[in-house]
């Protein structure tokens, strides 16, 4: 059960909606076509608003129709109404088409536009974005778990096409479709992590511990702060992680749960060294600058890695997307401010449930 949302949009030209004769006109034009499409339609309330106009009509099964005019040629019309989940829409794929064509036709539009029915009030996110917060609309037909831990929002939902998702307040962090953002974090094929010592900071779905298992690392330590995610990954998503998650330490790896800067100031203190530490933590920010908090995250977690770095040690982590270049800049300043000198390297992939190129860093010092 859930509100369908239809929004159309015209383009005509501005003196058709600034003349009060014109305007008059075509707001009867686009009454008639409404009126052939939904059955007890009837006005309720017309205003204007800086020049504009602005048109509510109801319609069958308590819709709302909404036509707004823009002094500068643009029309748009917004049609809303609760769809319970045996009722058929109030117009099939064909008559929303016709509809668009109609009113088109009636305007005499120079451009018209019909976007699918936006549904709200799902009990899952359909609606996710991209790194640059341009909008997704995701297959997802079911929720397969559902929490809130101390630290965020956990969701596992399932797609048709992607399998089991999980998201993170709102965010998109991997799918069972997604091994290539593993392999190209980890950078398969080019690393030797046989017989290596490997830290990694969050990771909590277990794929990228499953991934680096495979490669017969000496020891692997996982430092994760959600066992909320750590366990819906277990149980939801074990396509990516395997039984990994299933207990906290294995012969050649450990799981702590727990704050991973307090845990890598301690590494510090007690002189521990890695050859691999990977942050698979949080994006890089989408800021105007490269300072707030998640920022001076960012260079607390990079700075402490370097310090339990071997010195041919490497620090692996991804950035964000592509689309997004002025971050991954900022991102690139930062680490050339750090505490030690260091050098890195770049990668990108395309990830099927972020719907972009991601980019991925190989840090190293110098």
């Amino acid at each position: 059960m859930v509100a369908h949302t239809v929004l159309l949009d015209f383009t005509v030209p501005s003196n058709v909606i600034v003349d009060v004769e014109k305007r008059s006109t075509l707001k009867l034009a686009i009454t008639n076509v409404l009126q052939e499409y939904f059955d007890s339609l009837k006005p309720l309330t017309e205003s204007s608003i800086d020049g504009s106009f602005l048109v509510l009509y109801t319609g069958p099964r308590g819709s709302l129709i909404t036509v707004r005019g823009y002094t500068e040629g643009l029309i748009t019309i917004n049609i809303e109404y609760y769809k319970r989940d045996e009722e058929e829409a109030l117009l099939d794929f064909e008559q929303w088409r016709y509809l668009e064509a109609d009113v088109a036709m009636a305007l005499n539009s120079q451009r018209s536009k019909r976007l699918p029915p936006v549904r709200r009030g799902t009990i899952y996110d359909l609606y996710l974005t991209l790194s640059d917060d341009r909008l997704l609309e995701y297959d997802i037909d079911k929720l397969v778990f559902e929490a809130r831990s101390p630290y965020q929002k956990v969701q596992i939902v399932h797609s048709k096409s992607l399998g089991n998702l999980l998201v993170l307040d709102e965010l998109q962090n991997i799918s069972e479709a997604d091994l290539i953002y593993t392999e190209t974090l980890m950078q398969r094929g080019k690393e030797n992590y046989t017989g290596k010592e490997i830290v990694i900071l969050g990771g909590g779905d277990g794929g990228l511990l499953w991934e680096l298992l495979k490669e017969k690392p000496k020891f692997v330590t996982m430092l994760e702060i959600d066992d909320v995610v750590i366990k819906a990954c277990s149980q939801h998503m074990r396509s990516i992680c395997g039984n990994c998650l299933d207990k906290r330490k294995g012969e050649n790896y450990e799981i702590i749960v727990g704050d991973c800067a307090k845990t890598l100031a301690h590494m510090i203190e007690e002189g521990r060294q890695f050859d691999y530490v990977f942050g698979d933590l949080t994006d890089i920010p989408i800021s105007p600058t490269p300072h707030g908090d998640a920022w001076d995250f960012i260079r607390l977690i990079l700075n402490s890695s370097m310090k339990v770095l071997k010195s041919t040690g490497k620090y692996m982590t991804h950035g964000n997307g592509a689309s997004c270049p002025q971050s991954l800049e900022m991102y690139e300043q930062v680490l050339s401010q750090l505490c030690v000198p260091v050098t890195f390297t770049k990668d990108s992939a395309f990830v099927p449930s972020f719907f972009e190129d991601w980019v991925f860093y190989q840090v190293s010092l110098k």
